[in-house]
């Protein structure tokens, strides 16, 4: 267990560190492409941070070759959403008021699109309840289903892209990391710093999860419950580290968009892949995971539906999470 604890942290780390050199990279592309910050931020980081889940996501339910394999899929799947719903948007609201000194803030209101965030929760809560609702039935073309998944996320990343915001404009971009004296870095290098961080992140991301898993052997926890519950924890990490980077900066607009961005990814692609493979069916943990995730969404979509967001209202929503856990603590014991 030593060997796992020391393992345990140092891809932490790495992930942090690795983290600082992507989200510098992503804004400097997004500049770029001409991308606004949200954009920025629901498209570029958020397909690149949600890579480690979906490739969990592939590698249990198309490489595995037992159902209890390709049932640590579809965990996956749903646990994505649950943890960036609930302990992501905690962390963006915690960061805010640990920092709010440093960035003269006055009050903790979130300085983002209130209308496109909401707009984006009511999106991926009418996604969610889909995939939710098919887990409780079983019929026989239920896997062509998935393509519906993979067309309604590309949808929502025309839609992103066509309905732009001027925010890179108001967000100061630091030096690219790998060319610290270029005012105006070229594209090659922003492209080198941004992927050589990403491979970074999925491979510390890899051992982390191994490390999760094991410490999940260890509390005797079934497959599937450790790719709900300890699994995407590490998974989605990257987009965790990059709020708590983002929001240090006071560039809240693009810590929300990388995690309602990822968010979507999680809603359709995992998904779509799981459909494909799996009898897609939920256990009782599964559908609590759903309820929780379900509720977390409504609370957040009401919050930015008012138009003003208090950072530490965000914070309530990571205790659902905690609730969960409980949960799942219980039904392993009994």
């Amino acid at each position: 267990m030593l060997v796992v604890a020391l393992l345990f942290l140092l891809s932490a780390g790495a992930i942090y560190l690795a983290c600082e050199y992507f989200v510098n990279g992503i804004e400097w592309l997004g500049h770029k492409l001409d991308f606004g910050a949200t954009a920025t931020g629901t498209v570029l980081a958020a397909f690149g941070t949600a890579l480690p889940e979906s490739a969990v996501t592939f590698v249990a339910v198309i490489l595995g070759r037992t159902a209890q394999v390709r049932d640590i899929g579809v965990g996956a799947a749903l646990g994505g959403p649950l943890v960036l719903a609930t302990i992501a948007y905690a962390v963006v609201g915690i960061a805010l008021w640990s920092n709010r000194r440093r960035l003269g803030r006055n009050d903790l209101c979130v300085q983002v699109e209130h209308a496109r965030l909401a707009r984006d929760q009511l999106w991926f809560l009418s996604i969610f309840v889909v995939k939710c609702g098919l887990g409780l039935v079983a019929f026989a073309f239920k896997p062509w289903l998935g393509v519906l998944f993979l067309a309604a996320y590309v949808f929502y990343v025309w839609r992103e892209l066509k309905h732009g915001d001027d925010g890179a404009d108001h967000e100061p971009l630091e030096p690219l990391m790998f060319q610290r004296d270029a005012a105006t870095p070229s594209l090659k290098m922003v492209l080198l710093q941004t992927v050589l961080a990403l491979l970074v992140i999925a491979f510390a991301s890899h051992v982390f999860v191994g490390q999760i898993e094991s410490i999940g052997a260890a509390m005797h926890m079934p497959p599937h419950l450790v790719a709900l519950v300890l699994s995407p924890v590490a998974t989605e990490l990257p987009e965790t580290m990059n709020a708590l980077i983002w929001v240090r900066q006071g560039k809240e607009r693009l810590a929300l968009a990388n995690i309602s961005g990822a968010m979507m990814i999680q809603a359709t692609i995992p998904s779509a892949l799981a459909l494909f493979a799996t009898p897609w069916m939920f256990d009782r943990p599964l559908i609590v995971s759903g309820v929780i995730t379900t509720i977390a969404i409504v609370y957040l979509w009401w919050l930015f539906h008012r138009g003003r967001v208090d950072g530490r209202k965000l914070v309530p929503v990571g205790l659902l999470y905690a609730v969960f856990a409980l949960y799942v603590g219980w039904h392993v014991l009994t």
